[in-house]
């Protein structure tokens, strides 16, 4: 296992134990607290573990090498991973928000016991910390799976604070009689599957770009470009697409040379262009060069 993948798959398990720890506290919390928010908050925490899971099988099929069917090698399985986190977390967050929203066609609540508020205290410091921690880990190695499992984290320690407000004030009402902070801990559900369904959407619409293959834009790829006009034999580059596949780049790239040179000649300055970009540039996995004559 090569070092990214491993980074990876640590933070991966980190996050799967400690969500599974956390979601139990919360479902045996929210139970007796009579928390709605709360439990709300414990199925988010469950899903965390699903989409680990998920990212998990993601990145052993990401980091298998090319192949007849896969030129390009599996990169894309990441960015397919975090489609699904993001599906995941919507229907999640439609779930909340109708339970919520039930709560205020029933009976008057009662208000949760303070234990839902240490709880849910502890669950934002240690989502914080899960999140930093996985999207430092993702940035370094340019995982999308792990970045879009990080913001699930964060999405969960928003719907945390949005919770322990939504508790805070149902505590409150309940304390000098104020019957419609009552209803603050289903308000809180709803905010928190509000965050949860934004997070997912915006998920889902970075990951369909990769997947439907946008091109890097301009300013981005304008160091590729510049790259490759400083090598010796390139007159002139007609064209560079750039597009990310999954934690790495595939550069699409059109070169003029000199039309009274020999084919070899020409053959060894696409080679070199090649072996320049990938040589310089980390995150540059394949290149595919075309040679025009220079007009």
């Amino acid at each position: 296992m090569d070092k990214r993948k491993r980074a990876v798959v640590i933070a991966t398990w980190v996050g799967i134990i400690v969500n599974i720890l956390l979601t139990a506290i919360k479902a045996i919390g929210g139970a007796i607290s009579g928390s709605r928010a709360l439990l709300a908050d414990a199925a988010h925490s469950a899903s965390d573990v699903a989409s680990s899971v998920v990212i998990l099988f993601a990145i052993k099929i990401a980091n298998k090498p090319p192949d007849e069917e896969h030129p390009y090698g599996h990169g894309k399985a990441e960015n397919i991973a975090s489609m699904i986190v993001a599906i995941l977390l919507i229907v999640i967050g439609v779930e909340i928000s109708i339970s919520s929203v039930k709560i205020f066609f029933g009976e008057t609540p009662f208000a949760p016991t303070a234990l839902a508020l240490y709880i849910l205290i502890a669950s934002i410091l240690l989502k914080e910390i899960l999140f930093y921690y996985k999207y430092y880990i993702g940035k370094k190695h340019n995982s999308p799976a792990l970045i879009a499992d990080a913001w699930h984290h964060r999405s969960d320690s928003l719907s945390s604070i949005t919770a322990l407000a939504g508790v805070g004030l149902a505590i409150l009402g309940e304390k000098f009689n104020i019957d419609f902070l009552i209803y603050g801990d289903a308000i809180g559900g709803i905010f928190v599957s509000i965050i949860v369904i934004k997070v997912g959407y915006d998920l889902i619409k970075s990951s369909a770009n990769v997947v439907l293959e946008q091109v890097l834009p301009e300013q981005e790829a304008e160091k590729y470009v510049q790259t490759v006009e400083a090598i010796a034999g390139v007159k002139r580059v007609d064209e560079l697409l750039a597009r990310t596949h999954g934690s790495y780049v595939v550069i699409d790239l059109k070169i003029s040379v000199d039309p009274d040179i020999t084919v070899k000649e020409g053959h060894d300055i696409a080679r070199m262009t090649k072996k320049t970009l990938v040589d310089k540039y980390e995150e540059v996995e394949h290149v595919l060069v075309h040679v025009n004559p220079y007009e």
